[in-house]
């Protein structure tokens, strides 16, 4: 299978090229030339599989330059590192209702799902494409990228990882995470800006000729780590597959029923991968896009127009502070019939004048299998509370974005469908919006409030973030957002 860009058709590389490069020469970025399509008799064999079974299975219908038994060597090795039975459990907390948590890996979170298998794609990409520079990963992080980035690169042969998060934009346990990640190969940094500055630059440098000669003369090739790498991004789809076969195997539903999927947004990769997952065979009656009060991405499905051009909020769901979405860009380029020119033209039109629309026949489609909604901070910590005297039930500010807006939606529409909230993380790394929410108490340092918690719920603390303040702090340096390329090229200079 050859893959394409989102900007320009005509350039085709294979799955490897693609994880390698990471995003397209011109920008675009790379989507799968079809989908392929799962059949009963392959959801039946599914259902049987171990998890790393199904992410082989997955992936093997699209990386056909890797074979089956390559891809579950990785899966299996990725997996293995993270605890309880399950890599990502689905739990019935009522009629109707399950949390799917995708947070029982190394770093609590869950782009561990994909994180842990893309530097395994990644190292044998680079040996099936003969690629001998040295491979630099560049991260701009909202939170959680940044530290299951670094964990998962860490110590690689044939590559360095560099990680920009915004000072101020991160929760204290994510910062944490971060600056006391061990490895001989990675650089963390704080920029004076958001979470869009950084993933700005990390996107000029990309399309920088003149910037990659310069890495390239310093003995390195870039690629990605964020969902815009295509690696990064297909581990994402067999979760939402593995979820499907979780309530068929279960008996919740029949093999073509019909679910919802209600998915905390910010870049847009992880519902992305479940619209994929829908392409496939996986029964979707709705992606609900949750957001908090950042809200672009639900006035974009309302009103058909993207509009960064709004205020920027910090909230207690930091990994969805975010207003350029960058994985909106392979959605459009399905909606509108994969035409290459007008996605480069928007695409344009976002970097230029920061907004584009998209026609009311687009908007008709998107409104079809996509819901939206959006919580407010108090909407946020209502849900967490509730949730928690309810159903006993312990959740992130991130999932709990996610409750709020499917009850919003479930009482709006009196839609039945089963549905599935996906959570994004483990609570203890926002302990403190957390513990507020429970107690109305807010205790400012992480891990007292990581001890209130504990002794409030009596919910085990994970161990990966069980003594983080007992680590040494590796990287404290801080730098304005116009300097990030000038710390690049001094990184690589080393």
């Amino acid at each position: 299978m050859k893959y394409i860009s989102t900007r320009n058709k005509s350039i085709k590389v294979s799955a490897a090229e693609a994880i390698v490069n990471g995003i397209s020469k011109d920008g675009g970025l790379f989507v799968p030339e079809e989908f392929p399509k799962l059949t009963k008799e392959d959801f039946d064999k599914l259902i049987e599989m171990s998890y790393p079974e199904r992410v082989a299975k997955v992936l093997s219908l699209y990386l056909d330059d890797y074979t089956y038994e390559e891809l579950l060597d990785y899966a299996t090795k990725a997996y293995s590192r993270f605890y309880g039975e399950d890599p990502c459990p689905l739990v019935n907390v009522d009629d109707g209702l399950y949390v799917l948590e995708l947070w029982h890996g190394p770093t609590c979170a869950f782009k561990d799902m994909a994180l842990t298998m893309l530097p395994h794609l990644l190292s044998a990409a680079r040996k099936k494409t003969g690629e001998t520079s040295k491979t630099l990963i560049l991260v701009a992080t909202s939170g959680d990228t940044g530290k299951a980035a670094l964990e998962g690169f860490r110590d690689v042969d044939g590559t360095d990882i560099i990680v920009f998060y915004p000072s101020d934009g991160v929760s204290d346990m994510q910062k944490l995470q971060m600056t006391t990640q061990l490895g001989d190969n990675v650089f963390v940094c704080a920029i004076e800006g958001n979470f869009d500055d950084a993933q700005s630059a990390v996107k000029r440098i990309f399309n920088d000729a003149e910037m990659q000669a310069k890495l390239l003369s310093n003995g390195f090739k870039l690629s990605s780590a964020n969902s815009i790498n295509w690696g990064r991004l297909a581990p994402q789809i067999a979760y939402y597959v593995s979820g499907y076969c979780d309530l068929i195997s279960s008996g919740k539903i029949n093999f073509g029923d019909k679910v919802n999927f209600c998915v905390p947004s910010g870049n847009f990769g992880n519902i992305l991968a479940g619209y994929y997952a829908s392409l496939m065979g996986v029964g979707v009656n709705k992606l609900i896009c949750a957001s908090n009060v950042n809200n672009v991405l639900t006035d974009f499905f309302t009103t058909g127009e993207y509009d960064t051009h709004r205020q920027f909020h910090k909230t207690m769901s930091p990994s969805m502070d975010i207003l350029i979405s960058s994985n909106l860009e392979r959605l459009l380029f399905e909606f509108c019939s994969r035409d290459d020119k007008l996605i480069a033209e928007r695409m344009e039109s976002l970097k230029k004048v920061g907004k584009y629309s998209v026609s009311k026949q687009e908007l008709e489609k998107l409104n079809r299998i996509f819901a939206v909604g959006y919580a407010s901070e108090d909407d946020t910590a209502e849900v967490i509370s509730n949730c928690f005297d309810v159903y006993d039930y312990l959740m992130d500010t991130h999932t709990a974005v996610a409750m709020s807006v499917y009850d919003d939606y479930y009482e709006e529409s009196g839609d039945e469908t089963p549905t599935v909230v996906v959570s994004t993380a483990n609570a203890y790394k926002f302990p403190c919006d957390v513990y507020d929410a429970l107690a109305q108490d807010y205790i400012e340092d992480a891990q007292k409030a990581t001890k209130k918690l504990y002794s409030y719920t009596g919910e085990e603390v994970p161990e990966p973030l069980s003594d983080l303040d007992k680590k040494q702090v590796r990287f404290t340096k801080v730098i304005a957002k116009e300097d990030i390329e000038k710390q690049v090229l001094e990184y690589t200079q080393k």
